[in-house]
């Protein structure tokens, strides 16, 4: 069956620009319309496999026909946002690559445009699709024209279908959208009415010029006035929305042919974007020469072989390695076998579920990785550490791992997995793991795969791990992030393994006394939620709520989502003054996700040999240098809470006589705002060991400081974080609840108090335009190129970052720095007690009480002493029993 496919480019394009937000290329420019574009077109393709297409766009001046017509015609549209308009040249771009014909007809909407072709097309195909969610278009539905909205799980609408939709059929379309009028467009259509009262009059009376000529037969005076006095716009109305099918296209079906794909053009078009995903899924890597290489990947399966490959690799300086398991948590795994590789394009995997058996081969690491004098690299070389501390195996001289090199590099990125970077640095797509071991419910572990497909995968792997040091560590150097890299990052890496392989306890019992209290309290808020409601709902139903809230009772909706009014927490927030159900429905929502991510599940969490949690710390996420904390996350349980300060009271020391000891940096980020701003009230305040937030509400408000309220402490402090992290007028009204108009007065105080302040947050947004970056104490990147992008929404958040991130960052390096001082001096000192958590500004260690005189001093001074800055660090200690009494 002949098809062809009419692609409304330019409303894709909209579309996308408003639903994907703060996407950019490596370059800081906007890529958010592009992608959502070229997703929906490549869906398109894949959905119907059409042989014939076109992707139609707006021409330039395109309403000037329009216009002629009503002078008014989206008068109230604002311009074309900068960042969407080179968007449009891109997608043309794309079109051109991928094969795609394209009408961007000078003068014509891509309505118009659209409507020709279908008209045109309707003689010389079967069927033609209008791929568009606009409703003006159904006016061209029949004869084979039908439309096709790819948004809606690509739903097609003909001629019954459009009625079915819209009350009317195709032909009094264009009378329906007269009458209703479009505010979008700003065409007027008569005032007052809505389509219900459009769609009865048309099934009424057949057409708009009958009703225009007999407004008396109409139904209700006021109707009557109206369509009496508005006839001229309604008749204005009908010429706007009719589309025009008589522009001039081009009337050869070889036109609209889909052409063979651009590939090399297209691959350098999506590395341009970064779009790694793309590049990916449309296997356009496949024509790379890295693909049609010669490797020499070798599998080591008897006592000859690995005797062989240990004097080699003894003979090494630095070898990469790399672990293939039986789970992904470390402690978890158990291992399958090893690869390793020390130049490009060769590599060794030795199985330990072959011929060989275990044994041998832990016998031959155990010379290679306690052998000080060889380095050991990896891709996120942690895990193989712990896995091979799984058989008492210590690797004694970790110097380099890549996913921590990706990341110094490119912070801002989110990406630094295996696969991603070979595909990004080597054009190659590597074999995926799910390719081995499945998905979902048939997934397997790598044990069970045949050990030949292992061995090619691990080889690939420690292959690619090994170019990629090669770039990046020549990179760091230029970079002059080689320092960094080494003695931070990389001495971190066996502090932070040894902190996940002690965990840390977890008493369940009084979990689950706690548990059983909080689903009382759970019950008692649902019923005072039913009451306030009148009826039983299924309270943690978005959809259920909204009906509730907003049909039911009435209460003004002040936000509207794609599918419906919002009941997120920020809307709630400003319902909850005046309806006692808002505020209800947070407390139960708070309770409800404490129960659920803590309560219930921490006790899963716990190691069944160990009897303790042992999470992740990861070096690679956060874009400021901030550690992580994952499976579980313990650096995100909630304190500000009852319920959070319990949660953290089943956390404690295993054994009797032993304790914790918690060491928080006090307003660590406000102290580097001084250090760094200089700003003389600032730095004389914490010199002087002055309540920072006080103080700054006292030299504000004009008041000694004996004088200050809680509520002026409250403002003050919001304000002095608020700067830190960029807050505008607009933020800081609505946190502290006050008129914008206050909220900037507030803020204009608080600068010209701490003038210093306000160079200091001018400094770093000027150096990150010039730069496109922000730089920490220890020279840590992170890269800004959205500082300078056209869309104010982005820049603005840029500008943010370009504030918080010297000092965020900083902080980060600070407590790192503090780690690993920390650490060394334990171990020298031969100490039983042990680091275990990390919380951003906060050290927790477990401890024999008799150790307790010995150790607070050596955390407290060395903490307080890492860095010296311009004012005072200063650490609080506490002791307790468990998590709470810290």
């Amino acid at each position: 069956m002949s098809r062809l496919f009419i692609i409304d480019a330019s409303g894709y394009l909209y579309r996308s620009y408003h639903a994907i937000s703060f996407m950019t290329n490596p370059q800081g420019d906007s890529t958010n319309a592009l992608f959502g574009f070229i997703r929906s077109v490549l869906k398109l393709i894949k959905d119907f496999s059409p042989d014939h297409v076109v992707a139609v766009f707006d021409g330039p001046d395109n309403i000037k026909k329009r216009k002629a017509i009503y002078p008014d015609y989206k008068a109230n549209r604002s311009e074309m946002p900068g960042d969407l308009r080179y968007q449009m040249d891109w997608a043309k771009d794309f079109c051109n690559f991928h094969g795609i014909p394209l009408l961007n007809i000078p003068e014509v909407e891509a309505d118009d445009a659209m409507g020709s072709v279908a008209d045109w097309a309707q003689d010389h195909f079967e069927e033609v699709f209008l791929c568009t969610s606009d409703k003006d278009m159904a006016q061209l539905v029949g004869n084979g024209v039908k439309l096709l909205n790819t948004h809606k799980e690509n739903l097609i609408l003909d001629s019954a279908a459009v009625e079915a939709k819209y009350g009317v059929p195709p032909n009094k379309i264009i009378d329906l959208l007269a009458i209703t009028g479009d505010s979008s467009d700003n065409v007027p259509g008569l005032p007052g009415f809505g389509p219900k009262t459009a769609t009865t009059l048309l099934q009424q009376f057949d057409s708009l010029e009958y009703i225009l000529q007999h407004p008396e037969e109409v139904k209700g005076k006021k109707k009557q006035e109206t369509i009496r006095e508005e006839a001229e716009k309604a008749v204005i109305s009908k010429k706007l929305v009719t589309i025009d099918i008589h522009v001039e296209i081009p009337r050869d079906i070889k036109f609209f042919q889909l052409k063979n794909e651009q590939s090399s053009e297209l691959q350098q078009f999506y590395h341009r974007m970064n779009f790694t995903s793309l590049l990916k899924e449309q296997n356009l890597t496949e024509q790379s020469p890295v693909e049609k290489e010669e490797v020499d990947y070798t599998l080591v399966d008897d006592e000859k072989a690995l005797e062989e490959l240990i004097i080699l690799l003894k003979e090494q300086k630095e070898l990469c390695f790399d672990t293939e398991t039986t789970a992904l948590h470390p402690m978890e795994a158990e291992l399958v076998g090893v690869g390793f590789c020390f130049e490009p394009q060769k590599a060794w995997y030795v199985p330990t579920n072959g011929k060989l058996g275990i044994d041998p081969v832990l016998k031959a690491l155990k010379q290679l990785l306690e052998n000080p004098k060889i380095c050991i690299y990896g891709h996120n070389i942690k895990y193989d550490y712990q896995v091979m501390r799984n058989y008492d195996i210590t690797i004694n001289n970790i110097c380099f791992d890549t996913i921590i090199a990706s990341y110094l590099l490119n912070s801002s990125n989110r990406q630094h997995s295996l696969d991603f970077l070979t595909l990004h640095y080597f054009n190659k797509v590597k074999i995926p793991t799910s390719e081995l071991i499945g998905k979902g419910k048939k997934q397997i572990t790598m044990k069970e795969v045949p050990i030949q497909t292992v061995s090619d995968y691990c080889c690939e792997d420690v292959d690619y791990t090994c170019r990629l040091k090669q770039l990046f560590q020549k990179e760091l150097k230029t970079r002059k992030l080689d320092k960094l890299f080494k003695q931070m990052e990389m001495a971190l890496v066996p502090i932070l393994a040894n902190m996940e392989r002690q965990g840390v306890f977890l008493d369940t019992p009084t979990l689950e006394v706690m548990g059983a209290k909080v689903i009382k309290e759970l019950d008692n808020l649902s019923h005072q939620i039913y009451d306030l409601a009148g009826e039983t709902f299924n309270i943690n139903s978005p959809k259920q709520l909204s009906q509730i809230l907003f049909d039911k009772m009435g209460i003004h909706p002040p936000k509207k989502t794609a599918t419906g009014f919002s009941t997120n927490a920020e809307v709630l927030e400003t319902l909850k003054a005046e309806h006692p159900i808002a505020e209800k429905v947070l407390e139960y929502r708070t309770l409800e996700k404490l129960r659920s991510t803590y309560i219930e599940s921490l006790p899963e969490d716990v190691n069944r040999t160990t009897h303790r949690i042992h999470p992740t710390f990861n070096q690679f996420v956060t874009a400021t240098g901030r550690l992580s904390c994952q499976d579980p996350n313990l650096q995100n349980i909630p304190i500000r809470t009852e319920v959070g300060r319990n949660i953290r009271e089943a956390f404690r020391p295993e054994k009797k006589g032993w304790s914790y000891l918690s060491a928080d940096y006090s307003q660590i980020e406000l102290r580097l705002l001084a250090h760094f701003s200089e700003d003389p009230n600032l730095v004389s305040a914490f010199q002087n060991g002055e309540d920072i937030h006080a103080h700054t509400a006292a030299t504000i408000f004009g008041v000694p400081i004996d004088e200050v309220t809680k509520e002026m402490r409250y403002r003050a402090k919001t304000v002095n974080f608020g700067v830190i992290y960029g807050q505008q007028a607009f933020g800081l009204a609505r946190e502290l609840g006050i008129d914008f108009g206050e909220a900037k007065t507030f803020i204009e105080t608080y600068f010209q108090t701490f003038p210093n302040v306000r160079e200091y947050v001018e400094s770093c947004k000027e150096k990150a335009r010039k730069e496109e970056k922000a730089t920490t104490y220890t020279g840590r990147e992170r890269a800004i190129p959205e500082i300078n992008s056209k869309n104010p929404q982005i820049r603005s958040a840029a500008e943010r970052l370009a504030v918080n991130t010297p000092l965020q960052g900083s902080a980060a390096d600070l407590i790192k720095k503090a780690m690993i001082e920390i650490d060394k001096l334990l171990q020298k000192e031969g100490h039983l007690g042990y680091m275990i958590l990390q919380v951003h500004d906060e050290l927790i260690f477990e401890l024999p009480d008799f150790e307790v005189p010995m150790i607070e001093p050596i955390v407290k001074s060395t903490m307080e002493n890492t860095l010296k800055l311009k004012v005072p660090l200063i650490v609080n200690i506490s002791i307790g029993k468990n998590w709470k009494e810290c």
